[in-house]
């Protein structure tokens, strides 16, 4: 069975996005799976963040050839060991954010073929906004994990995304849903995150994941360049065991049937 390819997307910048994909590649490399990140933003912080030595093609690369099964040449090592690849963004990256050749929504699905069956789980981390880069992703994922943040906008913004994902369903990917909102960046002790994280839950049921609390020890880790599973403070468990949690809806192989139940239940 191919690996679940997830797209983690946000269409509002500062909401964790990429915080969000490294901790679930540190959970699943935690468990002994193999993981591929695709990074697809031009800022390239996932890449930097898994603290990759060498780099030679990109994801700029990958998507300006477009050939099939390109992907495979772009593959890289990461500081994080052999269990987790990536395929690593550059600057230039931000050319490819404008449609281009012969099914353009199709190049990273093209360029992914024969990748699925070398991993466990293949996380493709989207820039903040619903252009071209982020719509590679929805056609060439199997799920889609939407980030927010408890604020005021935090519905908008989820709503938008989960929009985005059901217009790349009806226009040509029917195996993509959202299995996971996740609330990042939380404090518990504040009563306006607390309003904001019931107001999601009101609006989108179980679709919302228990909240990502904030800890400057995810910062500590992406900075050192580092998975959270092995940072060693408080705050870093803490934030492990949320991320180890969230593994276990997004990156089962049984998802397609959690998405069918979410369905189900919203439905009674």
């Amino acid at each position: 069975m191919d690996a679940p390819v997830v797209a983690v997307l946000s269409l509002k910048g500062g909401v964790g996005k990429t915080t969000v994909t490294l901790g679930l590649a540190s959970a699943a490399r935690n468990e002994r799976r193999r993981v591929l990140i695709v990074d697809l933003d031009p800022q390239a912080n996932a890449t930097a963040g898994l603290n990759v030595a060498d780099v030679g093609y990109t994801t700029s690369d990958v998507l300006y050839d477009g050939r099939s099964g390109v992907g495979l040449d772009a593959i890289t090592a990461t500081g994080w060991g052999e269990l987790v690849d990536v395929i690593p963004a550059e600057r230039a990256l931000e050319h490819r954010a404008v449609p281009s050749g012969a099914d353009p929504v199709r190049r990273l699905q093209r360029a992914l073929n024969g990748v699925a069956d070398r991993y466990d789980l293949i996380l493709l981390d989207c820039p903040p906004s619903l252009g071209e880069l982020t719509r590679n992703a929805l056609f060439a994922a199997t799920q889609a994990v939407v980030v927010t943040e408890p604020s005021y906008f935090a519905v908008q913004g989820a709503q938008q995304a989960v929009e985005a994902v059901t217009v790349a369903g009806r226009e040509g990917n029917p195996r993509l849903s959202v299995v996971a909102i996740v609330p990042n960046r939380t404090r518990a002790a504040l009563s306006e995150h607390r309003y904001r994280l019931e107001e999601l839950r009101s609006v989108f049921g179980v679709k919302v994941t228990d909240a990502i609390p904030e800890r400057t020890a995810i910062q500590q880790a992406q900075g050192a360049g580092v998975p959270i599973h092995d940072w060693k403070s408080a705050g870093a468990r803490s934030a492990a065991r949320a991320f180890d949690d969230l593994i276990g809806r997004v990156a089962d192989v049984s998802a397609r049937d959690l998405a069918d139940e979410l369905t189900t239940r919203e439905g009674r």
